[in-house]
């Protein structure tokens, strides 16, 4: 491996962690209605006979912030549909009115805003996790390349300062998110 492929592995495993933190955001609700919150639930189909995410199967849609609606391309899975909303545990009682689910959105409490701020906390400390762990891991991969006599020390100790830079943009990328959607979470 050379370093054209430590960095480019760099940059795209970190972005995904970035990216998966930023996608896990957005399932955290503030009381204002997004199809995000509910289109990665997954529905069993009984008549398909297998699961699917609700985006999927249904168009999602938020009419106004309070509401969610979803409505189910195939009029014979809005049961089904109904019964993975209940289940998924989100605090909204959904409300079938035939051919469409609307899932009105309950006003958020203090202390309920508090426990989604930690939450997203940690959300942004498994996301700094895994950044560091890219990092560890291309770290590793100079410090062999050295070893092996194809990398010299001072080219060492300069990629390990740009791999360093990379880690600290990334995690600084996960901080401002989370101070963002901290902000979001604890406006009333």
């Amino acid at each position: 491996m050379d370093t054209d492929t430590i960095f480019d592995n760099l940059g795209m495993d970190m972005m995904k962690a970035v990216d998966h933190v930023l996608h896990e955001f957005n399932g955290l609700h503030t009381g204002k209605a997004s199809p995000a919150m509910v289109e990665g639930i997954t529905v069993t189909v009984e008549s398909y006979g297998s699961s699917m995410p609700l985006r999927d199967i249904a168009a999602i849609t938020a009419p106004d912030p309070r509401t969610i609606v979803v409505q189910p391309w195939d009029k014979g899975v809005v049961q089904d549909v109904e019964r993975a909303l209940q289940g998924a545990n989100l605090g909204i009682n959904p409300i079938s009115e035939g051919t469409v689910i609307r899932l009105p959105m309950p006003e958020l409490s203090g202390d309920r805003r508090k426990e989604l701020a930690k939450v997203a906390q940690q959300m942004a400390e498994e996301g700094r996790v895994r950044v560091r762990g890219v990092r560890r891991d291309a770290m590793d991969e100079l410090k062999a390349l050295q070893k092996d006599g194809t990398l010299s020390e001072d080219d060492a100790k300069r990629h390990e300062k740009t791999v360093q830079k990379e880690t600290d943009d990334h995690i600084g990328q996960i901080n401002s998110s989370l101070a963002t959607k901290e902000k979001e979470l604890t406006t009333v």
